[in-house]
């Protein structure tokens, strides 16, 4: 449905996403993973994949397949590289979410990345943003019972995030996941305020 409303749903590493991604799911509006997409395009993208390997030395991709230690490895260490590969990244994901967006049937479609609130130029897609944020020593619970790594590399991960604080400066919406009990009803008000055009 091309004129769906789109809500980007971010936060840091531990906020909760995820859970919110399923109660907005449970009450009939879809949601693209930019993070999951992404990893499918570098498997399934032939064309992205040959300018990806232009651009990392013509030596990240073999048999067809990225290989992904390698790459990260390289473009992590190079800054320039990075952006470069962004640059043609970031419009593939954007393609690949314009043409599911296209698919659904919903008013309203949610689009879940944890990093598009620091690419500016990638917004011009969303018309809300929706952060969602809990506690720093609840997120570090959360993610240590999660991934099985310690409190010192989750520390190291959500200090090169951005911080909740520069999130919500940007947000239409928050949504604190420290409190599960009022979160259905909260989601329930997003989605009323936005079928009502009140914001």
């Amino acid at each position: 449905m091309k004129n769906s409303s789109v809500i980007l749903c971010t936060g840091g590493i531990g906020s909760g996403k995820s859970y919110i991604i399923k109660v907005f799911n449970a009450l009939g509006i879809p949601s693209y993973d930019a993070d999951s997409r992404t990893k499918s395009l570098y498997d399934t993208d032939k064309v992205l994949l040959e300018r990806i390997n232009a651009i990392a030395g013509g030596d990240v991709v073999k048999d067809g397949k990225l290989q992904r230690a390698a790459f990260a490895a390289k473009i992590f260490s190079d800054p320039q590289m990075l952006a470069r590969v962004e640059a043609v990244v970031h419009p593939a994901v954007m393609e690949d979410f314009e043409k599911w967006k296209e698919r659904q049937q919903s008013d309203i479609v949610l689009m879940e990345s944890a990093i598009l609130l620091e690419k500016p130029a990638l917004l011009s897609n969303i018309d809300y943003i929706m952060v969602v944020h809990a506690p720093e020593e609840r997120r570090i619970e959360r993610v240590m019972a999660r991934d099985n790594i310690s409190r010192e590399q989750i520390l190291q991960r959500m200090a090169n995030q951005w911080s909740d604080s520069r999130r919500l400066e940007m947000a239409d919406f928050s949504i604190e996941t420290n409190d599960r009990d009022s979160i259905i009803a909260k989601v329930i008000e997003i989605i009323q305020i936005i079928r009502d055009g009140k914001r």
